[in-house]
This record gives C-alpha cells, structure tokens and sequence, in this order.
C-alpha cells in the first residue's frame, strides 16, 4: 500500500513508517515545514520513500493521512494535482493534540465529514474533540522498543519539552524553576536553548535520558508526550502531573503521578536520593509502556485501520 504522509511529527512518524507499507513523505527544495522529507535525527527504514510535487502526481497513492488543517484544506490536493483526499481519495485524519479553548468550541476542523476517519492518539483526546458525525478511531501511541538501557547513574531529574519558552504553562515549563530547587533538572528538547535545553538526535537523547535518575513529566494540557512513552520504555521512574491522560499511562508502581505540588517534591526528593527504589519502578514503567505502547500493536491497528478505509 502506498501511505501519503508529511513529516509533521517525527517522533511518532518514526514508529509508522516501520510498517510493511511504502510511505511516501513531501520534500521540497528548502525542507519547508511543508517539504521536510526524511527526518535527519531519527532512524527511518527505507521504506520511507522523498517524493517531490511532480513524483506524487504520478503516484498511485492508496491512502493519505492528513495531520494538519491546511493539509485538508488545500495541501494534499494542490500536491496530488487535484485529488482530493476523501472525496477522489481514502483519507484519516491522524489529530495529534489535545483540544484548545472552551469545551463547547473544541470541534474539529474535520467534524461533518463522514468520507474520513479522525484517528486520536489517546482516548482522552477523542472525548474532548467534537468531531461531529465524521467517524473517529482510537490508535494509542507505539514506539521502536529502545531497551532497557536505564542506569539512573546521575543523580538528577530530566525533562524533555519541545519549544520550552513558547508553549510556557501549557508544558509546565514554568514548574521547572520550582523542581530545581528541589533536585538538578536537565531539560532537552528543540528549540529550548534559551532555558538551558540541548537539542540532539533521538540516539543521544536516549543515552542522555537513561543515564538520570528520574524522568519528570510537568506537562499540563498536551496530547500524551512520546518522550514519556520511551522514558518507560528506557527503564525509567517516572513523576509526573496527572493531566490528560498520564494517569492511565502511567501505573501507581512505576513513579509518582499527581497534581500536588508537594507529592510530586517528594517523591523526586526520594527517587533521586534512593537508586534501589528508581531502579524498582523504571522496571514497573518499561513494563507496563512494552504492553501498552509496543511497535506491533501499534502498527497492527493501523494495518487494520488503513484496510478499512482503502477497501
């Protein structure tokens, strides 16, 4: 099957694209947003083919997954020469976030559109968007297993946030001064320099990630993050707010989830200080995320998924 997809998301693309399909992914000259191609920082197989405007055209494309509003409305159809995805072609639409702004205006922008299927990465997610009479599905995150490769050899705490200064409160960036002064905090991510972040390759992340004691996950209003995903995978304890759907993610024996302040002190007071005990529940964590979040199941439920809308 051939599976049109941008590269909006590297960190989940990197666990689709290990399906058994060919996944064609825009590249234009610049690497716009809109033309990134191959991710450079994360390990895609071959399968995962750069297609230019003029290569899609000729393309005998199966299945598109659109992931973001302009996607829908023009992108994919100027990009397919005029193709229209759902109407000329199947078509998801694979919604990544948590909705913004009051319950009763959190609709979709592919709600009424009963020739698509809207994919949601957690249930939580599929409760708060409304996406009217368009059909919606389900597909919890999956990863490529890392291993488990946590040593918990420094004592201190790390943060993965993405655009730490821009997303502010709604990623709990604004917590972290309040954990420093608790225990060391190291903080990755792109575009997080400004508060002291590094930006590396997912390889080096991982290595960076599982040599601290404890994973903190301060996020407040955000769609499940995959880099809580892989901390447990890697081994690690986890303390985390008990926002969105964290709480069902993460099980009482694998960290610490809550929305006090002084529970979540505590508890990294104590895992940094006792390896025993983070090494205990890192154990518990990778467990649970290998069941819940593994690469097979993922990919089988879109198998499933994409056949059900090609059909």
């Amino acid at each position: 099957m051939n599976v049109l997809l941008w590269h909006v998301h590297g960190a989940w693309t990197t666990g689709f694209v290990h399906g058994a399909h060919r996944y064609l992914i825009p590249v234009d000259e610049g690497r716009t947003a809109d033309g990134l191609g191959r991710a450079r920082t994360y390990d895609w197989p071959p399968s995962a083919v750069e297609v230019t405007r003029a290569q899609v055209r000729e393309e005998d494309v199966d299945v598109v997954v659109l992931q973001r509003p302009h996607e829908l409305d023009h992108l994919a159809s100027e990009w397919l020469g005029g193709r229209r995805p759902g109407t000329d072609l199947p078509a998801v639409y694979l919604e990544h976030n948590a909705p913004q702004g009051r319950i009763a205006e959190m609709r979709h922008v592919a709600a009424d559109r009963p020739d698509l299927t809207v994919v949601h990465v957690t249930h939580f997610n599929d409760l708060f968007w409304d996406c009217g009479r368009t059909p919606t599905r389900v597909i919890e995150h999956g990863v490529v297993d890392p291993g488990r490769r946590y040593t918990g050899e420094l004592a201190r705490t790390v943060v993965v946030i993405n655009d730490a200064v821009r997303r502010g409160r709604v990623t709990g960036t604004d917590l972290l001064a309040r954990f420093r002064r608790v225990v060391p905090v190291d903080l990755f991510g792109m575009r997080s320099a400004p508060l002291g972040g590094w930006d590396v390759s997912q390889a080096a992340l991982h290595r960076e990630m599982a040599s601290r004691r404890v994973y903190v996950h301060p996020v407040r209003w955000t769609s499940l993050g995959l880099s809580l995903i892989e901390a447990m995978h890697l081994g690690m304890p986890v303390v985390a707010l008990a926002t969105t759907e964290v709480h069902e993610a993460v099980p009482p024996e694998a960290g610490v989830v809550s929305n006090r302040m002084e529970v979540l002190e505590a508890a990294l007071r104590r895992l940094t200080a006792d390896l025993d005990e983070a090494r205990a529940r890192g154990a518990a964590a990778r467990a649970a995320a290998v069941e819940r979040f593994g690469l097979e199941r993922f990919l089988t439920d879109w198998d499933s998924l994409l056949e059900e809308v090609a059909a």
